[in-house]
């Protein structure tokens, strides 16, 4: 048994989360480690399955060797809580990529955590996060990259974007950059939004039902997260799930 505390609220990786549920499950299995030796490639797919009071909590700690790429696509759309933490450490000219999508509905309240440290020069990353949120439910992007003082000509980049489909729910993101080489290109934006109202009427006035039409335009708004996943199956299987889920808030 672990003897680690069960979070509080006053840890900033813990701030939004539901932690009544994460005590139901408290301790949790240790993280997974996974290890992208040089030159190497490494794609892992994760779209967490469970009912409505599902505690999904997925931890995983990623080395990338020199000249290595590590990429995460992630569905997270199931569970009163569904929790997935990457820490990410990349080596000289490594690169790693995340594709994100978080769906969620009801009271359930659903988290992307990243650390991503560029330990080395050269490496490089790239995270793309899409939230679609209704009634009471809560969507959470804390991502932090860290570039450490040789770690020069690091280039790393964050896109976080939310889509509210009603103003009770919520979306916290917070992108963060923390630096200690100058020779350095970083970059990050967040938004929160919502639907398109004279798209909507477009697609609407083409004779769409109104449901489809927002299932639609939140399709391609998610689809960004996948984009890059060259395996057409997992990226039709991510797509389709997505679209479901999707359909599901509506």
């Amino acid at each position: 048994m672990s003897s680690l505390p069960i979070p509080t609220a006053k840890q900033e990786a813990w701030r939004y989360s539901d932690l009544d549920a994460v005590a139901s499950v408290w301790p949790t299995p240790p993280a997974e480690e996974i290890h992208v030796a040089a030159g190497e490639s490494l794609v892992r797919v994760i779209a967490p399955e469970g009912g409505a009071d599902a505690v999904v909590i997925a931890d995983y700690v990623v080395d990338v060797a020199a000249g290595g790429r590590c990429e995460f696509f992630i569905l997270n759309t199931v569970g009163r809580l569904g929790r997935i933490t990457i820490d990410v450490t990349l080596h000289d000219g490594a690169h790693f990529e995340l594709g994100g999508t978080i769906i969620g509905g009801g009271t359930q309240t659903l988290e992307i955590v990243t650390i991503v440290r560029h330990v080395e020069p050269h490496a490089t990353s790239n995270q793309v996060v899409r939230s679609v949120l209704a009634a009471q439910a809560t969507g959470s992007y804390l991502g932090q990259i860290a570039v450490a003082r040789d770690a020069q000509k690091t280039d790393a980049a964050q896109s976080v974007k939310a889509m509210l489909l009603d103003r009770t729910a919520t979306a916290n993101a917070k992108p963060e950059l923390e630096i200690y080489a100058d020779d350095v290109k970083c970059a990050h934006g967040a938004t929160v939004g919502e639907l398109d109202k004279q798209a909507l009427f477009y697609l609407e006035s083409r004779g769409l039902p109104p449901a489809e039409a927002k299932a639609l335009l939140l399709q391609a708004f998610v689809a960004g997260a996948f984009v890059d996943l060259a395996d057409d199956a997992a990226r039709e299987m991510l797509e389709g799930r997505a679209l479901a889920a999707l359909e599901a808030l509506l």
